[in-house]
């Protein structure tokens, strides 16, 4: 049986799991958190990154550049409209993000979000495990395998899934311990 498919999805949930922890405000100023906030450039939804320069020149500070001034409006309404929560500061040129000291208390929210994030991200290794094994399953009751090769296919499946749990809750320790100490 091949396994590469259900390695392959197990990758891609870490991956998808991963970019949602880089979109979290940990404190410090990560472009990253601009990924979804899009502005309405001439009709089309466009990402920040494709209309202005983004930068970050101090760890507590965004500075967005865009690269035609008309659109400097749509992308301060765009950033309040967006929930990232940080009002922007425009002087007419540029707009700063000033990302301000994390509070004891919205660490310990940030990290009860990252942990259900995580565990968001184990629920769907499991189904792609359960996707797997039922598909082992209808293989042998096909007559495509046998009894000893439907138990290796679940003993691979099952190392395949710990091996992506174990990623997800050492991708979740760094993550907490950046947040706990910024």
């Amino acid at each position: 049986m091949d396994y590469t498919n259900i390695k392959e999805k197990m990758d891609k949930s870490i991956n998808v799991y991963n970019e949602k922890l880089s979109e979290v405000r940990a404190g410090r100023a990560n472009p990253a958190i601009l990924n979804k906030v899009k502005i309405d450039y001439y009709g089309t939804p466009t990402p920040i990154s494709q209309v202005a320069g983004v930068s970050v020149p101090e760890a507590r500070l965004i500075v967005i550049q865009p690269w035609d001034v008309s659109v400097l409006k749509e992308i301060e309404k765009a950033i309040l409209a967006s929930d990232i929560g940080i009002n922007p500061n425009n002087d007419g040129k540029v707009i700063r993000l000033a990302f301000p000291e994390l509070t004891e208390e919205r660490r310990k929210d940030l990290v009860k979000d990252i942990k259900k994030m995580a565990e968001e991200a184990k629920i769907v290794i499991r189904t792609i495990r359960r996707d797997g094994i039922e598909e082992a399953k209808k293989e042998q009751k096909d007559g495509n395998i046998t009894e000893d090769e439907l138990k290796q296919a679940e003993n691979e499946i099952q190392k395949l899934t710990d091996k992506s749990v174990e990623e997800i809750d050492k991708i979740l320790s760094n993550k907490e311990k950046e947040v706990m100490s910024v």
